[in-house]
């Protein structure tokens, strides 16, 4: 009830008059019956203006941060998220790629949207990284059809750092569904889910004109915060 109060009558009517969202492909969208969005992911913007535009209700997997916080706000935020319709996964740990796995399998099993972000966080440069593979163990194991989707302008309205997004139109696309029916039975198969996940990666790819970075977000953005100080404060000679 809270969803559909938030999507419909709260969050999303504000959204929509803010960004004035231009929408492409929407029709791609299944009406019924499971299946996977995934995406690209430039802002924190964009776990609410996809979902804004949808006719259907759709999950995320969400990081557990967004769910600990302490204190009166971190207690609201995780009731926000829930009642947003996303789901906590811990990125932490050797098992948190099939706690992940989980989670959005049980989500298709009911018959549900998930939504996905395979380049596993936020791009920190408005590049498009290196699918990670679970997006392809899901689509393969469930045997559903994954819908790219590529937002457009969101980095620029709220880049990493920025509390508050700018007031500018957005745009997202949503590619024509991809069917992975050719790999039953090889979710166990590295070859088969890196081709997979390549492919998905390519199709957001061409929605979104990004650059393509062929490393993960997250060891790229480690390596240069690690740089960054010999960078800002270089040795001096004695």
């Amino acid at each position: 009830m809270f969803y559909y109060v938030l999507k419909h009558v709260v969050l999303g009517p504000v959204l929509r008059l803010l960004f004035r969202p231009r929408i492409e492909g929407l029709d791609n969208i299944p009406e019924d019956g499971a299946a996977i969005v995934a995406g690209n992911h430039l802002s924190f913007s964009d776990h609410f203006l996809m979902p804004a535009i949808l006719k259907r209700r759709i999950t995320f997997l969400a990081k557990a941060e967004y769910f600990t916080g302490p204190g009166v706000k971190g207690r609201l935020t995780a009731f926000f998220f829930r009642s947003a319709g996303q789901i906590p996964v811990d990125r932490s740990g050797k098992d948190a790629g099939q706690a992940a796995i989980r989670e959005g399998l049980g989500v298709l099993a009911k018959g549900e949207l998930l939504g996905i972000y395979p380049e596993g966080t936020r791009s920190h440069d408005g590049r498009l990284y290196k699918g990670k593979v679970g997006v392809a163990v899901m689509a393969i194991t469930a045997g559903v059809p994954v819908i790219p989707c590529a937002m457009l302008g969101t980095f620029e309205i709220q880049p990493p750092g920025q509390k508050i997004p700018k007031i500018k139109q957005v745009a997202i696309r949503f590619g024509e569904p991809l069917d992975f029916s050719r790999y039953a039975g090889m979710e166990n198969q590295k070859a088969a889910i890196r081709a997979v996940t390549d492919e998905i990666m390519y199709a957001i790819l061409e929605l979104s004109g990004q650059e393509y970075v062929d490393e993960y977000a997250a060891k790229v953005k480690a390596a240069e915060q690690e740089a960054a100080p010999s960078r800002k404060f270089p040795k001096l000679r004695r």
